[in-house]
């Protein structure tokens, strides 16, 4: 594999002269500020999927929406959820009500007030969305119980709600725009700023801070920029150096230059990188439902090479889909498939009936290439036969359930529940059949996990599960990469595994 991985570092090599350019800035950030207030210019990897909550995506449009809504919750640096327009709530003995005290001096940038019909009203639009619906799946209804107080009914206990709530899926939004349908392009929140006419949307949005916000003390940047780099880490790069940037989102060459430039990096595992199988039944792909073959998949891989080339040793080399160093990871895993072994992946390839290997279709976008020669050559020693699709990177998450696997660079939570419903047990678009049918044991486990009580004896059954399906090879995870956020000395970020861009409540100015 060392010949296809030095061509990857090639490229590596490439981007890091492309982005070698002179200038940059002292890291005041201050030539622009406002009085009293300090200057923070992001740029971001792609633009606002949506101005609408119900629409919007966790991912990358965490500073656009945090700007212009306030959350119910909020979550810390572990996953935990955290006040804010709620202030503080309570969970009933039988798990089946939330009740949240909800604060009273919020005020929409419409004027309107910040009530519990407002709470309640959003809550039922974030309920019916197409993405945000995926913190409410156990939701039976809400109730405003008086006017500083809400309820979630739910139809049975929910352990991950809360943190779903936190993570971005609780923006309260005014009432009369959810009703004029209009979010999507003009929000209205009660955020610490409002979007500015001068914003150029796809290009460049500006922000005026509210100055009369009940947090206003908390946000301190002034004026607030975002612009959108449309998934080109050299354009980020050089505008940090410019001094176009205060905070961009790195890629190891900005990580690798921030020492001498003086510039402060924030970094964290966040995606897992592999390949995510689902057809791990065998329904389309015969082969793919004997776990002989699976572990083979996991064995073929060298993680730390493809750690050290590609991701240019920024992240770690485990095989789970929990994230390394947070709960439910066990490192003793580890072992099981690192370091490679491509003779032993070739005796479980034989033993399950498949020394001649097999034909399998793939997707592939842009985004995924650099992993491409390294499964090639791969898979040719295994005498795996691979035909790639090509796609448009817009449309392939729309597409990788066509086929029994596909290269996966996914994000991952720090809530292990979380991890066991989006990765193991709920149908999603990567993960479009969980195939728990096929594997009683693990369903059952599966069922252990969300029976167990709250705390250790819930991550006992959660550590038994991810054995299991380690063992099983449900997944050929090669690593862990981090993501990375780079700043100018005056601004630091505090990374939380879930999301890929922090809010603005995770960005703060160095004391």
């Amino acid at each position: 594999m060392k010949k296809t991985l030095m061509g990857i570092a090639a490229v590596a090599a490439a981007a890091l002269a492309l982005t070698a350019c002179s200038g940059g800035s002292d890291g005041s950030g201050g030539d622009g500020a406002a009085e009293g207030g300090t200057q923070l210019r992001i740029g971001n990897f792609l633009d606002v999927t949506s101005w609408d909550p119900s629409a919007a995506d966790i991912g990358f449009d965490g500073p656009y929406l945090s700007a212009v809504y306030d959350p119910l919750l909020i979550v810390d640096e572990n996953g935990e959820p955290q006040p804010a327009l709620a202030t503080s709530w309570e969970t009933s003995e039988d798990f089946l009500t939330i009740t949240l005290d909800i604060r009273t001096d919020a005020v929409f940038s419409s004027g309107a007030p910040v009530d519990t019909d407002a709470v309640v009203q959003s809550l039922e639009y974030l309920k019916d969305g197409v993405r945000s619906n995926e913190a409410y799946q156990k939701v039976e209804s809400f109730e405003k119980v008086d006017d500083d107080t809400v309820a979630i009914h739910l139809t049975q206990r929910d352990d991950t709600i809360l943190y779903f709530m936190g993570l971005g899926r609780s923006y309260v939004m005014d009432p009369a725009a959810i009703d004029a349908g209009t979010l999507a392009e003009t929000p209205v929140g009660s955020g610490p700023y409002t979007l500015s006419d001068s914003s150029i949307p796809g290009a460049e949005y500006k922000f005026d801070k509210v100055a009369d916000h009940w947090a206003a003390a908390d946000f301190a940047f002034d004026p607030l920029v975002i612009t959108p780099a449309s998934g080109d880490p050299t354009a980020l790069l050089n505008g940090l150096e410019g001094g176009q940037f205060d905070l961009i989102y790195g890629d190891p060459t900005g990580v690798e230059m921030a020492p001498e430039k003086g510039w402060n990096v924030a970094s964290d595992v966040a995606t897992w990188n592999g390949l995510q199988i689902t057809d791990r039944t065998g329904d389309m792909v015969p082969a793919l439902g004997d776990k002989r073959v699976r572990q083979a998949l996991n064995l073929a891989f060298s993680g730390q090479d493809l750690l050290d080339s590609v991701r240019q040793g920024i992240g770690a080399v485990t095989n789970q889909v929990f994230p390394d160093g947070s709960a439910g990871n066990l490192p003793e895993l580890n072992s099981l498939y690192e370091p490679a072994n491509i003779e032993k992946a070739k005796e479980l390839l034989a033993e399950a009936g498949y020394a001649d290997g097999f034909d399998v279709s793939m997707p592939m976008a842009g985004p995924f290439q650099a992993w491409q020669p390294t499964i090639e050559q791969v898979f040719g020693e295994l005498n795996i036969r691979v035909t790639f699709d090509e796609y448009q990177f817009g449309d392939y998450m729309g597409n990788v359930a066509n086929y029994p696997m596909f290269v996966a660079v996914l994000a991952m939570d720090s809530n292990p529940v979380a991890t066991v419903e989006r990765q193991i047990a709920t149908p999603q678009w990567y993960n479009p059949r969980p195939g728990l049918d096929g594997y009683p044991e693990i369903a059952a486990q599966v069922d252990a996990v969300f029976a167990a009580d709250r705390g250790d004896a819930q991550l006992a059954e959660i550590e038994k599960l991810n054995t299991m399906v380690t063992e099983e090879a449900w997944f050929a995870v090669w690593l862990q990469s981090n993501n990375s956020y780079i700043s100018t000395s005056n601004i630091q970020v505090q990374p939380v595994v879930g999301m890929m861009f922090p809010t603005l409540r995770q960005i703060s100015v160095v004391s």
